[in-house]
């Protein structure tokens, strides 16, 4: 029988639900057991595709081209595991499951309500993903975690905690286990921490059928005993129950500290985890990663230098609009030793407009960029921002300083070089300027202009270096010499076909393109440290212990290191 760990939140949003969720499994994996994980998100629409980064956050996509939410990449990055789209839950997917089944006639002409046919559904849904396989053994998970987004007592939230309500007693109490993530705000001059928020928070959550067995405090400092022992009263746990989670200086920090707290002793007697039967081998596989997972988080006490990167973006006010990025370059700089130290630059702020409309974050943004040891252009969509992303990418390849273009940074790559080493000033994208006369990037012919919604060239592809880049393409090497790289996509848009000879004839090269040889799919620069540009999304499938290739090649270039 699959165990069932939820994790709630209460209090506000983004206060760590998907880290505590993410290290529970880590330290569930330690143990040898297989651990998959689910996101709730209580918002109607049907993925995260469509929504605005400032407002949400990335989007993540999965190897099958599911557009889910951010802590789905938490989840794969801490658990090392690959999900699908059916990981993440939205009330938009669940309405529209229970609206077909209505249309079929499957409810045999009953009114359809959101108890019991919508929190049916819910746990349906969460007992099929619970059933899949996760690695080649072809057995299903012993241990399903399930982050309920949002907060205990939003509306939107209510049918969802509903059905765990009824989970818990479907399953039963020895594979049922919750965890509720609560803040302890610390106020005034001197420093108190407040519990009535965890109080309210909790009493919410028992006034919908749910009693916590753990409660994670969140706060900027360790709990104070008084503290603990107060929640403890009032909230109707043992001292044990509460989980002091303060901020550290890592997130993969928390699983370590999570365990000091004696966590996994907690969860072996609460969850009855012995009477799971696990092989040896994963036993020894468990222990070896808990291993490494200790010898990550020391080594960032140990970092020599820093290496400092200019993330040149349009939604660079949310840096959960990149966290991907972030990550992948944080593994890349923990991989060869260096801190990591990040120069957030709006895109606009760099074009000369602003000079005399905000002529400090002009100046502000310059100084940024040049005191930057290299440039990284990730993925976007829209006009905004475009010509101050191209002044960037000029500013890297004629200062010879190490440059990535993921995706849309790419293109812009290959617009600058068009405009000012292939004599085409007026080369754009027909997504800025669909009436432009000299479209370096165009349109996708097989993607749909009326339905936006998951219609995107996305999930796992092959791009296939071509021939004679054994030995003259840096992004090659870096993949060490492999034919072919499977790497997650997500765009519309791809460089015009019409305009490659042009642009290699002056300089660029197309190393990398898809299986038929016609979609530019990785191009670098020749003669330069390192400019390279790739259609796909690297940062979706980094690993604090797998750092990826491109990402390691921007970080040593740009730290001076050797790049294989």
């Amino acid at each position: 029988m699959t165990k069932y760990i939820v994790v709630s939140g209460g209090v506000i949003s983004g206060i760590g639900k998907g880290v505590i969720a993410s290290s529970t499994g880590t330290l569930l994996k330690s143990m040898g057991l297989r651990v998959t994980a689910i996101k709730i998100d209580p918002y109607l629409n049907i993925d995260a595709g469509l929504m605005n980064p400032l407002d949400h956050g990335e989007v993540f996509v999965l190897n099958d081209g599911g557009e889910v939410d951010l802590d789905l990449g938490n989840y794969e990055r801490f658990l090392d595991v690959e999900l699908s789209r059916i990981n993440n839950i939205t009330t938009g997917k669940i309405y529209s499951e229970v609206i077909e089944k209505e249309r079929r006639g499957d409810y045999l002409g009953k009114t359809v309500q959101v108890v019991p046919h919508i929190t049916d559904a819910v746990q349906n849904w969460v007992e099929r993903v619970a059933a899949v396989p996760i690695d080649d053994s072809g057995e299903q998970p012993d241990v399903c975690i399930i982050e309920l987004g949002g907060t205990v007592g939003d509306i939107e939230s209510a049918p969802f905690v509903e059905a765990m309500r009824q989970f818990q007693f479907r399953v039963g109490h020895e594979n049922f286990c919750l965890i509720h993530v609560s803040l302890v705000p610390v106020v005034g001059s001197v420093g108190e921490q407040k519990t009535k928020p965890t109080q309210m928070s909790v009493r919410d959550l028992r006034g919908a059928g749910l009693n916590p067995d753990l409660i994670a405090c969140r706060s900027t400092k360790p709990l104070d005993e008084s503290v603990q022992t107060k929640i403890s009263m009032f909230c109707h746990v043992t001292p044990e129950q509460i989980l002091a989670v303060h901020d550290v200086s890592s997130v993969y920090h928390v699983p370590v500290l999570m365990r000091e707290r004696g966590i996994l002793e907690f969860f072996r007697k609460r969850l009855r985890l012995d009477d799971l039967v696990v092989p040896e081998s994963r036993r020894v596989a468990g222990q070896e990663l808990w291993q490494q997972w200790s010898a990550l988080t020391q080594s960032y006490e140990r970092l020599e230098g820093t290496v400092t990167i200019a993330i040149v973006g349009k939604y660079t006010d949310l840096h959960d609009s990149y966290i991907s990025v972030y990550k992948a370059l944080e593994h890349a700089t923990l991989a060869c030793r260096r801190k990591l130290s990040i120069h957030w630059i709006e895109a606009t702020d760099l074009e000369p407009k602003m000079l005399e409309t905000h002529p400090l974050k002009y100046h502000d943004a310059w100084k940024a960029l040049c005191t930057s040891d290299g440039v990284l252009v990730p993925g976007g969509f829209g006009n905004r921002g475009i010509e101050g992303m191209v002044i960037a990418a000029k500013w890297a390849r004629e200062n010879k300083k190490p440059y990535l273009g993921i995706c849309l940074g790419m293109h812009i790559a290959v617009i600058e070089f068009a405009r000012h080493m292939c004599g085409i000033p007026t080369a754009h994208s027909a997504e800025m300027e669909p009436e432009c006369k000299t479209p370096v990037v165009i349109y996708m012919p097989e993607i749909s202009k009326t339905h936006l919604g998951g219609t995107m060239r996305l999930g796992l592809r092959a791009t296939h270096f071509q021939p004679g880049t054994e030995t003259n393409s840096i992004v090659r090497k870096l993949h060490k010499g492999a034919p072919y790289v499977d790497e997650r996509h997500r765009h519309r848009y791809e460089i015009n076909p019409e305009y490659i000879d042009t642009l290699e004839k002056n300089g660029l090269s197309f190393v990398g393109k898809d299986e038929s040889g016609e979609r530019m799919e990785i191009v670098e620069l020749p003669g330069h440290p390192f400019f390279v540009g790739c259609q796909y999304h690297p940062e979706y499938i980094t690993r604090p212990l797998r750092p990826v290739p491109l990402f390691c090649g921007l970080v040593h270039a740009a730290a001076g290191l050797p790049l294989v």
